[in-house]
């Protein structure tokens, strides 16, 4: 039966087919170490306890009834206070949208913005971008981060392409690299936006950033989030953000996110999503709203969420390190942000114990998940080349008990190949 082109062009989910893989096996009784979801487990990381709290009691006052279509007041309030306390951002009641986390607020920026035909640019790997394109039916200007850059693109990747693109879309800290901008590179990405919009008539449309910074209070060590407003004041016309309390607080089942941006923009998001209903629940907007006023609570809860997240990360580096010392084919980047540790398995062309040659990086994958039970996603299911040997390993569920067995199980089937 012939249904719409849309949803007969819609591209299948790599991520998905290997979730379903994973499930199989572990249906079977097969023990996987899973670092594929960008999720948390709650038994491991649990949402605040004061957050739960103020949701359990939001519902048992009855806030069960449609809220605000673009957020309830007291919450817009709450998230631009704190917002301005922890990050310097000054935005009004009138520039900021809340909804059922950051996808809806994502797709209404490319609808509010984007044309069919309308070129947009986004990197490799990415999250989502391709999908998003394609249901606006925009001509997709594919930017491929290089490893030497951290796979975060620059405004030499960025400049060829740049006239008559109507949105850019960046993401920092990265999904999937865990990786962010420096400052040098983010002002000069900006510089070249102003530049560019300057340089457009004044009936022509003019070029946006769309700044995913959902992981921005997960960084690490010595690294500073930077985002375009606060380095280039004049980018606040042309800037659309998109943050939620999913990462920061472990809470990506409660559903609740914020855009903010130029009202223009904000109010055809609002317009966009009202005839959606993706508004985020009455109950968790309450809560939320009392929660982010408790300063002192965020504090004590981040201290020891990043503290977890990080000694993860880079006990997993750690041991990528000493698989790489010992001659083996892997690599990985040192921690940044975020969730996430990039890392790389570079199979392809050995061989087997049985002869078989791994002849693509698809192989590679499904050696190591029946081989060492390691489950991580390939940068190919983030828009990169299929023959990257890149992966994205998320630590939201994993168990520090596990690191030392999966890092041993790794070596040994490395081991194996010719």
């Amino acid at each position: 039966m012939k249904l719409s082109h849309l949803s007969e062009t819609l591209i299948g989910s790599e991520i998905v087919k290997l979730g379903g893989e994973i499930r199989e096996k572990i249906r079977q009784g097969e023990s996987i170490y899973n670092f594929t979801v960008g999720d948390f487990d709650p038994s491991i990381f649990p949402i605040p306890k004061e957050l739960e709290d103020a949701i359990v009691d939001a519902y048992r006052k009855h806030f069960t009834n449609y809220p605000a279509a673009e957020g309830n007041l007291d919450l817009r309030e709450a998230i631009l206070s704190f917002t301005k306390d922890t990050e310097g951002l000054d935005y009004g009641s009138g520039e900021i949208l809340v909804a059922s986390g950051g996808r809806p607020l994502i797709y209404a920026v490319f609808r509010a913005i984007c044309d069919k035909g309308d070129k947009i640019i986004y990197p490799v790997p990415s999250w989502n971008n391709n999908h998003y394109t394609h249901f606006v039916g925009g001509d997709h200007i594919v930017i491929e981060a290089k490893a030497e850059n951290n796979f975060m693109p620059t405004a030499d990747d960025i400049r060829p392409h740049i006239k008559e693109s109507v949105l850019l879309s960046l993401c920092s800290p990265q999904n999937p690299t865990g990786t962010t901008f420096k400052k040098n590179d983010l002002e000069a990405i900006c510089d070249m936006v102003l530049e560019e919009n300057k340089r457009r008539g004044e009936n022509q449309k003019k070029l946006y950033i769309m700044y995913d910074q959902m992981y921005w209070h997960l960084t690490y060590g010595d690294i500073q989030h930077y985002n375009p407003v606060s380095l280039r004041p004049a980018m606040r016309q042309y800037t659309i953000f998109i943050d939620a309390i999913s990462k920061v607080f472990a809470a990506t089942g409660v559903r609740v996110g914020w855009g903010m941006g130029p009202a223009s923009v904000i109010g055809k998001m609002k317009a966009i999503l009202t005839h959606l209903g993706a508004w985020a629940p009455m109950a968790e907007q309450k809560a939320v709203a009392h929660y982010l006023h408790n300063r002192d609570g965020i504090k004590r809860f981040l201290t020891h969420f990043r503290k977890e997240i990080e000694e993860r990360l880079h006990r997993i580096y750690d041991g990528f390190m000493q698989l790489k010392s010992e001659g083996l084919s892997v690599d990985a980047m040192a921690p940044e942000a975020a969730i996430y540790l990039t890392i790389k398995i570079d199979l392809a062309g050995k061989k087997t114990n049985g002869g078989k040659i791994i002849e693509n990086q698809s192989d590679v994958t499904a050696y190591i998940l029946n081989e060492a039970n390691l489950a991580v996603v390939p940068f190919y299911a983030f828009g990169a080349d299929r023959s990257s040997p890149w992966y994205r390993l998320s630590v939201g569920t994993c168990k520090k008990e596990d690191i030392n067995e999966m890092i041993g199980k790794l070596r040994e089937a490395l081991r194996k190949l010719q």
